[in-house]
């Protein structure tokens, strides 16, 4: 089940929040932890027993930890955290990269082990990476022991995040799972932040990513250089409305839930460095590597070769995140050493620049990303590559000018909304128009209209990072 469905809208959601706020404060959790089950199982039941394993066990972990620490018995609460990192990490390894590992033993040894072809489990990078910071973040003294197996697991499953994130630490939302506030004005904003997710997601995320499925299947060797732009132009935009839409439903849901998810993007494209870049999108995933990877490794304190050596560990660890394939592992690769060039002595240099020069220089290094990234392998990805800077073919064709006639207007939309030029506009007005909220409505009733009218119709609905 997915939030841009006809069954989660008008089914799932509208009976959960029945149920939800008609029953006492006590029982809460116990609702937000049967509907996430449900929610999770109606696409993944052959999995589900997977998650809550994944919560039994880091539940004991956390309780283990907590009482060897009060007993200072600091070498079996490490072993507990160990127990923790490993089998949660052995379970992501063995579903997501099994059949990775296999296909690169079978090439280099030319033996046949026959592949496990197994389904990957939905959301298992996200929630394992949860369980995981609950544990050490006990260990470490920065979060409270739950003692509640229910409370935890609703932290674990709740379903506003738990397919695509945010990332969601612990010690975040330990006091809301405890007691929280739901408010009028709390409630209002998290509906209005889910419809604008929505509508991100299903008008602008399917429309451009219908730009890109139609310029991908063309053979590489008849695309234009300004198809192949146009097309992984679209990618860009279809990935990050795709992605940063769900961060919006889920920011929107918790609040009307009560919680508050910290925000996870923050108009990357508006970015003047990959550095910034990266502070800006997915937030969460790179706050979980910086916090648990990166300062563990001892950051930047142990000179300038050991900080470079965490960048690359950083980074080569984010791309075998997204997926089990070598073009993952360039990609993440790719950003470290851009990362590191920055680090050393490119940042000084732009900062003596234009800041639209350093906005093109920004886009042109995340759009050649994007090329790798959107292919099932590096060969397809560098051959892309290849297509977009291929001024010796044809620089445009009849596909080309069809295809920008036909989607200017749409592309054009997406480049504003991923700009901060709309919120900038909307805070220099909000405060001077008494009834702008009625505008406000207007545009948020059109928006779920439109948006309702589109998934009654509409069968491309796909979401890319469900893959993850």
């Amino acid at each position: 089940m997915v939030f841009s469905s006809v069954l989660f809208l008008f089914y799932f959601l509208p009976l959960v929040l029945i149920i939800y706020f008609i029953s006492p404060n006590r029982y809460r959790n116990f609702i937000l932890f049967v509907s996430s089950l449900f929610f999770y199982g109606w696409g993944e039941t052959r999995y589900i027993w997977l998650m809550l394993f994944s919560t039994v066990l880091d539940y004991i972990c956390g309780m283990k930890i907590h009482i060897y620490k009060l007993q200072n018995n600091k070498s079996k609460a490490k072993l507990w955290l160990l127990t923790s990192v490993f089998i949660n990490l052995g379970l992501l390894s063995f579903f997501k990269y099994a059949d990775f590992i296999i296909l690169n033993l079978n090439t280099l040894l030319d033996s046949s082990i026959p592949i496990l072809n197994l389904p990957l489990p939905i959301g298992i990078s996200f929630y394992t990476f949860q369980t995981m910071s609950y544990s050490i973040d006990i260990y470490r003294g920065e979060a409270e022991v739950q003692e509640d197996i229910i409370s935890f697991g609703s932290y674990v499953t709740l379903f506003p995040q738990l397919i695509a994130g945010p990332i969601v630490r612990y010690q975040t939302i330990a006091e809301e799972l405890k007691e929280r506030t739901i408010t009028t004005e709390k409630f209002t904003y998290g509906i209005t932040r889910f419809i604008i997710g929505l509508g991100k997601k299903v008008l602008i995320a399917n429309n451009v990513g219908l730009i890109w499925e139609g310029i991908s299947k063309i053979e590489i060797d008849t695309l234009s250089v300004a198809s192949a732009w146009i097309g992984i132009i679209a990618y860009a935009f279809q990935i990050y409305f795709d992605f940063s839409a769900y961060s919006d439903m889920a920011i929107g849901l918790g609040k009307v839930f009560g919680f508050n998810f910290l925000e996870n993007f923050n108009y990357p494209y508006m970015s003047t460095s990959i550095t910034e870049f990266w502070r800006r999108w997915h937030i969460s995933l790179g706050t979980w590597f910086k916090e648990y990877v990166y300062i563990p490794l001892g950051g930047n304190k142990k000179g300038q070769g050991k900080q470079l050596r965490n960048i690359i560990i950083v980074w080569l660890l984010t791309g075998i995140w997204h997926g089990a394939s070598w073009n993952f592992v360039i990609w993440g690769l790719f950003f470290g050493v851009i990362l590191i060039l920055e680090k050393t002595f490119l940042l000084r240099i732009l900062e003596k620049l234009p800041a639209g020069f350093n906005r093109i220089y920004t886009i042109v290094l995340v759009l050649l990303s994007w090329a790798i990234f959107a292919q099932n392998n590096i060969n397809d990805g560098l051959s892309y590559i290849r297509a977009m800077f291929d001024f010796g073919n044809v620089i445009i064709n009849d596909t080309t000018i069809y295809t920008l006639y036909t989607n200017i207007f749409l592309l054009s939309i997406a480049a504003i909304g991923a700009s901060d030029f709309p919120k900038m506009l909307w805070q220099k007005y909000n405060s001077k128009f008494k009834g702008i909220w009625i505008i406000e409505n207007i545009y948020i009733v059109i928006i779920l209209l439109l948006t309702t009218a589109y998934l009654v119709d509409q069968s491309y609905n796909p979401f890319l990072y469900l893959r993850f």
